[in-house]
């Protein structure tokens, strides 16, 4: 089977795309929708410049699309975007990283459903502890932003590892925080994964903290 997986750069949507592949499935092309505003309801802000080059890591093809981030209207550019895979590329079924989010899936759903297209989503329901154990053991994958009581700008640019986990699963317990970053906690960048074919370096970054929330900013980067 064809398919185009949306791809933020973030953990859950390259987890996504190697169950996709796990699953024989030909990806054929990322979709990735670029928002001016940092608010966007369903679609990642950090560093998305940068998944291009994650792109080339994979040796997968990219549309790349700006959007304004702002609800339902984002839905419109989602929606052109699948239109031009499905046309450029004869998809037939679109992959998303959907974890809890109700909203984010739905939204997808109908796209599809629109387009006479396929929606999946292998992680949906996934349990979050399980799925960030197996993130931790077969990605490499850093923290680019943080928004919730618990973290502190540390966090920023931090790997996910196995104490990294034991950390996370702390602050579950004392704040509620969700280990996935589900609830907006914290975003991520996929350095390197069994879908990558060469890993992505960081040589420079830069750090922002103010009011309890912070970026990870990629300044420079090459594979």
């Amino acid at each position: 089977m064809k398919v185009a997986a949306l791809f933020s750069g973030g953990k859950d949507s390259a987890f996504a795309l190697w169950c996709a592949q796990q699953q024989g499935w030909d990806v054929e092309v990322l979709l990735t929708l670029s928002p001016k505003s940092p608010e966007s309801y369903m679609f990642h802000h950090p560093n998305v410049e940068w998944t291009g080059l994650q792109a080339k890591a994979m040796n997968i093809p990219q549309l790349l699309r700006k959007t304004s981030g702002e609800k339902e209207k984002e839905l419109e550019d989602l929606r052109a975007v699948m239109m031009e895979a499905k046309r450029r590329f004869g998809i037939s079924g679109i992959v998303c990283g959907a974890l809890a989010s109700e909203y984010q899936k739905e939204r997808v759903d109908f796209a599809c459903e629109e387009l006479g297209l396929k929606s999946f989503a292998p992680l949906w329901r996934k349990n979050q502890s399980a799925l960030m154990r197996e993130i931790a053991d077969n990605f490499e994958v850093v923290i680019t932003s943080v928004s919730a009581e618990g973290f502190d700008e540390s966090w920023l640019g931090r790997k996910i590892d196995s104490e990294c986990l034991s950390d996370l699963e702390r602050l579950r317990s004392r704040y509620g925080v969700s280990v996935s970053g589900e609830g907006g906690e914290y975003e991520t960048f996929t350095l390197n994964a069994p879908i990558f074919k060469r890993r992505v370096r960081i040589e420079k970054a830069e750090k922002t903290w103010g009011k309890g929330t912070g970026t990870y900013r990629i300044i420079r980067a090459v594979i």
